[in-house]
């Protein structure tokens, strides 16, 4: 079976409204069957997206009031039997992300022969772009994998899986190396050193991940790299991040 998944981290502020209005132009016209966003974090953005996206009738995220819980969405156009949104606990210091609540949204989608279960996240964002083990927010990091990990392995280990998202950890970093090798999925882009964070806003390694289950067969490309134009005209990026589709191949 051939699924195809796109990633991709929206950037919380800046006429936010206007930009999901055109990705979600860009996905209806797409041939994606699971879209996983991160930093949608309004209820109103969150709206405006279901109204606009209207070829992916199946959504998941986690309550809505005051933001979305983790800023967390995955959309889709195959059916969705199973959703639940996991916080990762705090860890201090205190900081503004807390109101974000991170976490995981999981979500099993079902197509024909079997399920696949799509696991979309967002950690812990490292301003200091500073990953030695010593650092706050390389702390905090590792402390959500290890939950992430363990969750993971609450799942049926039979049963297809693809964790994606915004790890904010870079893919070459141990910290991501460990945690591929705990819970025994394959780096869907390993090896690939196109940086997913856009360059005119800060150089960064790659901190978009995917990961897979082994057996499932990946094609990747990273896309939304062109300006758009929205409503008034105005060309922008589409994000601060880039976004990355797969093509999964899931055998029986």
């Amino acid at each position: 079976m051939r699924i195809r998944v796109l990633t991709f981290n929206t950037l919380f502020r800046g006429r936010t409204r206007a930009r999901l209005g055109v990705l979600a132009e860009v996905i209806e016209r797409s041939d994606y069957d699971v879209v996983c966003l991160q930093e949608v974090l309004s209820p109103r953005n969150l709206a405006h997206l279901r109204r606009s996206a209207k070829s992916y009738p199946h959504f998941a995220h986690g309550s809505v009031f005051p933001l979305v819980r983790g800023g967390l969405v995955t959309l889709s156009r195959r059916p969705v039997t199973r959703r639940h949104f996991q916080p990762f606990t705090p860890t201090r210091p205190a900081r503004p992300e807390w109101l974000m609540r991170k976490g995981a949204l999981l979500t099993r989608v079902s197509y024909p022969g079997g399920f696949l279960t799509v696991i979309n996240t967002h950690l812990t964002a490292n301003m200091d772009a500073d990953w030695s083990e010593s650092n706050a927010a390389t702390k905090a990091e590792k402390a959500e994998l290890d939950e992430l990990a363990v969750r993971i392995g609450e799942l049926d280990p039979a049963e297809p899986k693809v964790v994606l998202g915004d790890f904010n950890v870079p893919r070459a970093h141990e910290l991501f190396r460990e945690f591929a090798s705990t819970t025994g999925l394959r780096d869907a882009l390993d090896g690939d050193t196109a940086r997913t964070y856009r360059p005119e806003y800060e150089d960064l390694e790659p901190i978009d991940q995917i990961l897979v289950t082994p057996g499932i067969e990946t094609v990747t490309r990273l896309v939304f790299k062109d300006h758009v134009r929205l409503p008034n005209g105005d060309r922008v990026p589409l994000s601060d991040h880039y976004a990355i589709e797969a093509t999964l191949t899931v055998r029986p």
